[in-house]
């Protein structure tokens, strides 16, 4: 019991540092953001609503594709993070706690790196949690299994695809949307195995509290 509610809480605690990190990457989007930021934003620019609102627009059209195709990496966990991810973003995109852009651009990209580390750390939270996959990698697994690619390739694949319709809507593309994912991958990774094995130590100290 213990060791659910503490995955809950470090699945919850992830979406809001990914939804935070993404905020602040937004406040400096001229220098380029995420693939799937650029169509949230190009659909935020040209519709209107909020950016969060087309992120759960988006990711929910994603769980709704994946549930049709395949079900096998949507569950609960799919769904919360669908929903949740852009609330909490607008939250901190309207609260005014964020630093704004500045004339200097290395502050500028201390504002994104910062944004980019938190969402890294923050993905590797709510999947070391183990309460479900993202929209978007649950999508991206889907089309892995019914595609035969490889994952990596499937993700280049699709988030290229995301990437020219965000482009062609009017999406902020620079340089960094390039890199987002060699630089973003390793902080992920990093933290996925962080929170992996903090939570098989907690495990296993549970196991060993049932036999005393």
């Amino acid at each position: 019991m213990r060791l659910t509610l503490f995955r809950y809480f470090l699945f919850f605690l992830g979406l809001i540092f990914f939804g935070l990190g993404n905020a602040l990457a937004v406040k400096v989007k001229f220098l380029g953001l995420h693939p799937w930021e650029v169509l949230n934003m190009a659909l935020y620019q040209r519709f209107g609503w909020t950016l969060g609102t087309w992120s759960v627009i988006c990711g929910l059209c994603l769980v709704l594709i994946s549930l049709l195709v395949d079900r096998k990496y949507i569950n609960v966990g799919t769904f919360l993070n669908a929903l949740l991810i852009g609330p909490i973003m607008d939250f901190f995109l309207q609260s005014n706690i964020l630093p704004n852009a500045s004339d200097y651009l290395w502050i500028n990209l201390l504002i994104l790196f910062a944004g980019i580390a938190i969402t890294g750390i923050g993905g590797g939270m709510y999947v070391a949690a183990g309460i479900g996959a993202g929209p978007r990698d649950g999508f991206m697994l889907t089309i892995s299994d019914k595609t035969g690619l490889s994952i990596s390739r499937a993700r280049i694949i699709v988030e290229c695809v995301v990437l020219v319709i965000g482009f062609m809507l009017g999406g902020p593309v620079f340089i960094v949307t390039f890199l987002y994912t060699f630089i973003q991958s390793p902080i992920f990774q990093q933290s996925f195995k962080v929170f992996q094995t903090l939570l098989h130590t907690l495990q296993n100290k549970d196991k060993v509290s049932e036999h005393i």
